[in-house]
């Protein structure tokens, strides 16, 4: 019998390339990553081409399962790997933000178009086990029934309903089921925005919530992006006041709103660099601010493009 490998058939390739936008959302909600996640769907491939000696189709039955079954343990592997480079990071660590490229949201990526998770809930999501966090992206964002998922990861039925249970028990003390209405979003990310661009500390002290968190994370490669959490008003509107002086010392920030993750937020651009991602949190009035996420570290930002105005 012959040993030269069978060339994978274009079959073969289309059904990959229909799935992967599926498989990019689900292993992007395993792990936060843009760069892990395109590492993972890359693993996939290479399993999905290697299977059958270059024939992936031969003998399955659904083959959307398959791709799904071995993107995610493959993501479960890549998952160790980056809770170990999380214990290392210099900082706050947050989710590598999806950026739509353009307001119009009939414009977006296909990986903005899957089944959008806030910047917020995978800050959540961290809390979980790798397991725990695989069950609820695959049941409550992706709607898999538990049998399907057991087969997926391997355990049985009984033992993924225990996990499920265990994995929305822990989101659901973190994380309130209020979400703002999209206009209210927008309007509360304009007005924080112009008074944390503009400097404007009374504006600030207005709008931010009494106990405001603000999670910044710079990697150590952005200068006062600091090293914790920063909690209560006062100190947070400090922090944007100085956020505001470096931009009119070190260059002129420009501002642009995207989708970020599915909600309304804003980036802002040094020249053609992206510079931070703001993405906020509202009280369930949706008068203040009660949280604050800025993705600053330029690792997690290559994949932001200015586009147009």
């Amino acid at each position: 019998m012959s040993d030269i490998p069978v060339p994978v058939t274009d079959d073969a390739t289309a059904v990959f390339v229909e799935h992967r936008e599926l498989m990019f959302g689900v292993v992007y909600n395993m792990l936060g990553s843009v760069a892990d996640t395109e590492d993972v769907l890359q693993e996939t491939w290479l399993s999905w081409t290697a299977r059958g000696g270059g024939a992936p189709l031969d003998g399955v039955a659904n083959p959307r399962a398959y791709l799904v079954r071995i993107a995610v343990n493959h993501a479960l592997t890549r998952r160790a790997a980056i809770s170990r480079r999380q214990e290392t990071y210099v900082g706050p660590w947050l989710p590598e933000p999806l950026v739509a490229q353009g307001e119009d949201d009939g414009v977006e990526e296909p990986a903005l178009r899957t089944e959008s998770v806030s910047l917020a809930m995978l800050v959540v999501l961290e809390s979980l086990t790798p397991l725990e966090r695989a069950v609820f992206v695959l049941h409550e964002v992706f709607g898999y029934a538990h049998t399907e998922i057991a087969e997926i990861i391997e355990r049985s039925p009984a033992a993924v309903r225990q996990l499920a249970h265990r994995a929305r028990g822990h989101v659901h003390a973190r994380r309130p089921l209020y979400e703002a209405h999209p206009r209210v979003r927008r309007e509360a990310t304009e007005r924080f925005v112009r008074a944390a661009v503009g400097g404007d500390i009374a504006e600030l002290m207005e709008i931010l919530a009494p106990d405001v968190t603000v999670w910044a994370d710079g990697g150590g490669k952005r200068k006062g992006a600091g090293l914790r959490p920063v909690h209560g008003r006062d100190k947070a509107a400090r922090l944007f006041g100085s956020l505001a002086r470096r931009g009119g010392a070190g260059g002129h920030l420009e501002l642009r709103y995207r989708r970020v993750n599915g909600d309304d937020a804003a980036v802002l651009f040094q020249g053609e660099e992206p510079y931070a991602v703001l993405v906020l949190d509202l009280t369930p009035d949706g008068e203040q601010v009660s949280g604050v996420y800025v993705v600053a570290n330029p690792e997690k930002l290559t994949h932001v493009q200015r586009g147009e105005a």
